[in-house]
């Protein structure tokens, strides 16, 4: 079941801020004639995960991050457990991106992939910005608004250009990135890049570079996002900020406080503020 509780015309498409609640686990395909880039305003705890068949064959599924973008006409088959969520969408002509390209824009395995979980902070924090001008307009809202959502088009079509900078030739075997996840799932102190290329029977020099070309980001990064989710799901917990940058072996609760700032926009105390809003919200919706 799908509620909307706002929905706004932009010259090139729309933007909506939705309610979803799901009575069983998500197991559909398909495709829509428009490109879809949404925010997640919940926090996803599930496995939600998708694959597009037409390219990459029926066995293979990426995870699905907090924000992600669907190409139009792409047929997708995505995967969840979630049975709620609240989220900001933004639907667009293909057109709009595409002038951002020289020749036709291909959807590349790395760009597919890469766009089912956008760490994109710039996008994420309009996205933020057109929420909330939707919830409390101002002055000239509607310009505001569109300003915005063209903003995240030319970042969108920075961020697909960036996916594709390296050749997707000579990444990482799956066991060496199925050790690497292990690793960082034990919740211990967070690795160096040395000892996950110990791990990995490699050098550092190939580490960095093959992991980049598999995942589409440094594994430096890619460290940090696993700490961050980590950090996020303890604070969802009730624990205190102190108590989990403790957990996370930060040294001061202040060096923590600017990590998760770098990496989400918000400071963890933001985002602890946001989440409790939005489940009380959502309690509120259902009863």
């Amino acid at each position: 079941m799908e509620a909307i509780d706002a929905e706004l015309p932009i010259s090139f498409g729309s933007i909506r801020i939705i309610r979803q609640s799901w009575a069983a686990p998500i197991d559909r395909s398909g495709a829509q004639p428009l490109h879809h880039l949404e925010l997640s305003l919940l926090p996803r705890s599930d496995l939600a995960r998708a694959s597009y068949p037409e390219r990459w064959g029926p066995h293979r599924f990426e995870p699905i991050g907090e924000m992600f973008f669907i190409p139009g006409g792409e047929l997708m088959h995505a995967q969840s457990t979630c049975r709620h969520q609240n989220s900001i969408v933004l639907d667009f002509v293909p057109e709009a991106l595409q002038r951002y390209f020289d020749s036709q824009l291909e959807w590349t395995s790395r760009r597919l992939q890469g766009s089912l979980d956008i760490t994109s902070h710039d996008i994420r924090n309009l996205l933020f910005r057109i929420g909330e001008e939707a919830r409390a307009p101002g002055l000239a809202s509607q310009d505001m608004i569109e300003l915005m959502a063209a903003q995240i088009i030319i970042e969108l079509a920075r961020y697909i250009h960036g996916l594709d900078e390296e050749k997707a030739i000579g990444g990482l075997a799956p066991w060496r990135l199925r050790l690497i996840d292990e690793r960082l799932a034990a919740g211990l102190k967070p690795p160096s890049v040395a000892e996950l290329a110990a791990l990995c029977n490699i050098s550092v020099r190939h580490l960095t570079r093959a992991f980049r070309i598999s995942r589409g980001r440094s594994i430096g990064h890619y460290v940090l996002e696993h700490r961050i989710t980590h950090a996020k799901k303890l604070i969802e917990s009730g624990m205190s900020i102190k108590s989990v940058a403790g957990a996370m072996n930060f040294t001061a609760s202040s060096n923590f406080t600017a990590a998760f700032r770098r990496a989400t926009g918000e400071t963890p105390r933001e985002y602890k503020q946001r989440v409790s809003r939005n489940i009380q919200i959502l309690g509120a919706q259902m009863h």
